[in-house]
């Protein structure tokens, strides 16, 4: 089920786009990039969020009680772990522990990945060194307050836009009892759960992987493996493919995160996984 996209990812031919762009600037809350108009742009984005539709008590547990987030800010200036050679990432991650892990419990969980790949078309390795490298498989998803970080990433004018509708997704999330306002504890940027969904991907990509009715990607490793896979089958994932370097499956693999270094080291990974 797809839960209130309308809300946060409203897209408008050229000319539509033009005659409203007056009206969007007039009532869109103001940036800034320190922490001094961080409480008017909340209540700004208060405003908006009743605007677009959510009702009153989704937006008071989003907005109702954050904070301006510096190191969330200084985390999205300083990158440095992607300016790495292959070598030095991979040492850096731990790929060697990574791999051992990952074909134990590819061996304890065999009827888990059999169901998600007859259901994707996706192998375990890719979704174990996803898995390993997002969180070392669980084992630390983030204990930042996730509403807070991408808050403040919405206000900052860097990626204003892009964090907003983050922000948006995550009064998605909220609304529709998926997760509750506790439970969003996650990475720098806003990712959740095991292999750390930002927001908006969570929304479209989510799915029931343990047949629970839920879809909680914090609390479920089913749901959360089930979600990656949906995510890579959705990106164009051709089952049986191989996923090197070349092959058509990588460039899926690149659609999971920006920095070269990061994917050749899932596709590394995953290959040894799953040889």
């Amino acid at each position: 089920m797809t839960i209130g996209m309308r809300r946060f990812a409203l897209v408008l031919p050229l000319a539509a786009g033009l005659a409203v762009t007056g009206a969007l600037d007039a009532t869109a809350a103001k940036c800034g990039n320190t922490s001094a108009g961080f409480n008017n742009w909340v209540q700004q984005m208060k405003q908006e969020a009743a605007r677009k539709g959510f009702n009153q008590r989704t937006i008071n547990e989003t907005l109702g009680n954050v904070s301006y987030r510096t190191r969330t800010i200084r985390a999205d200036r300083g990158q440095h772990s992607f300016k790495l050679t292959l070598d030095q990432f991979m040492a850096k991650r731990g790929a060697n522990a990574i791999v051992s892990k990952g074909r134990r419990l590819k061996k304890q969980n065999q009827s888990l990945f059999a169901s998600i790949e007859r259901r994707y078309g996706v192998p375990p390795g890719p979704l174990l060194a996803i898995w390993g490298m997002e969180t070392g498989f669980g084992g630390f998803m983030g204990n930042e307050d996730t509403v807070s970080a991408v808050a403040t990433l919405a206000y900052d004018c860097r990626r204003s836009a892009f964090f907003t509708n983050e922000l948006y997704a995550l009064m998605d999330i909220i609304e529709s009892k998926q997760l509750s306002r506790a439970q969003m504890r996650g990475a720098m940027h806003g990712e959740l759960g095991h292999t750390q969904f930002l927001p908006s991907n969570y929304v479209r990509y989510a799915v029931d992987g343990d047949g629970n009715g839920s879809r909680d990607l914090v609390r479920s490793r089913a749901d959360a493996l089930a979600s990656t896979a949906n995510y890579l089958k959705a990106h164009g994932w051709r089952r049986g493919a191989g996923y090197q370097p070349g092959q058509p499956n990588f460039p899926v693999i690149q659609s999971w995160n920006a920095a070269s270094v990061y994917q050749q080291a899932i596709a590394i990974i995953a290959l040894k996984i799953d040889s």
